[in-house]
């Protein structure tokens, strides 16, 4: 099993890793990696995987049967091969601010409207959410959107803790997806100082100044109590 090094160091950029085996050539899976997979509405890393100096782009990584697969744009990748990796930084570091975004809002959200999420897809230059509720109007998001504002420029630290599935089944607080939970025994919880905490498995940044300043580009109703909006992120 590949050890998921994002899960715990959300800013490491090289690491050194092992081949472990090859399929078709151009999906490699690794004994280690920081490439996050496509999942959770979080886009999948790019970067290189080098071999003796020669570099094979990472063009696509996702997770299959249990295992990440980093898909390369040439052949020439062995199994038992000791290689670097390098992410392409400024495209994770772009999904880490809008993933720890995503969360800040949905726990504005979920404390002043009992809103839960029930879809998301972080882009480059803009993030999609979708969330229920009921009492909706574009100037109460407008005032849910400025306190999340209000809540960056405190700073708060992001932190990683993991949970057994019993503690976060009696904090329902904790997981925010209308879908609910999926079928594992232990969960990674994203905590933003005392907050907030959620289950999750994506990347993010170390403190909340990173973000920047969040500003809602379009919103939408998409069916009974369900609502869509569209967010940018400004330096």
């Amino acid at each position: 099993m590949t050890e998921a090094l994002y899960m715990n160091d959300s800013y490491l950029r090289e690491w050194a890793a092992k081949v472990i085996s090859v399929k078709d050539d151009k999906y490699i899976v690794l004994d280690r990696t920081a490439f996050y997979p496509k999942g959770g509405g979080q886009p999948w890393d790019e970067g290189f995987i080098t071999k003796n100096g020669q570099k094979f782009k990472v063009i696509y990584v996702g997770k299959f049967s249990g295992q990440i697969s980093h898909e390369v744009d040439k052949p020439g990748l062995n199994k038992g091969d000791n290689v670097s990796c390098t992410l392409d930084w400024e495209r994770r570091y772009t999904f880490m601010r809008y993933h720890t975004a995503c969360h800040l809002i949905s726990n504005v959200l979920y404390t002043k409207a009992n809103a839960k999420i029930t879809g998301n897809q972080i882009e480059l230059d803009k993030t999609r959410m979708d969330f229920s509720m009921k009492d909706y109007s574009p100037e109460k998001l407008k005032a849910y959107v400025e306190e999340a504002n209000r809540i960056i420029k405190s700073d708060l630290p992001i932190s990683v803790d993991y949970m057994s599935r019993d503690e976060v089944i009696k904090n329902p607080e904790f997981a925010r997806l209308a879908k609910g939970l999926p079928e594992v025994n232990e969960f990674r919880i994203i905590k933003i100082g005392e907050l907030d905490k959620q289950v999750d498995g994506g990347t993010h940044i170390n403190h909340l100044k990173e973000i920047g300043k969040i500003e809602v580009i379009k919103t939408a109703n998409k069916g009974k109590n369900n609502r869509r909006m569209y967010f940018v992120l400004k330096e």
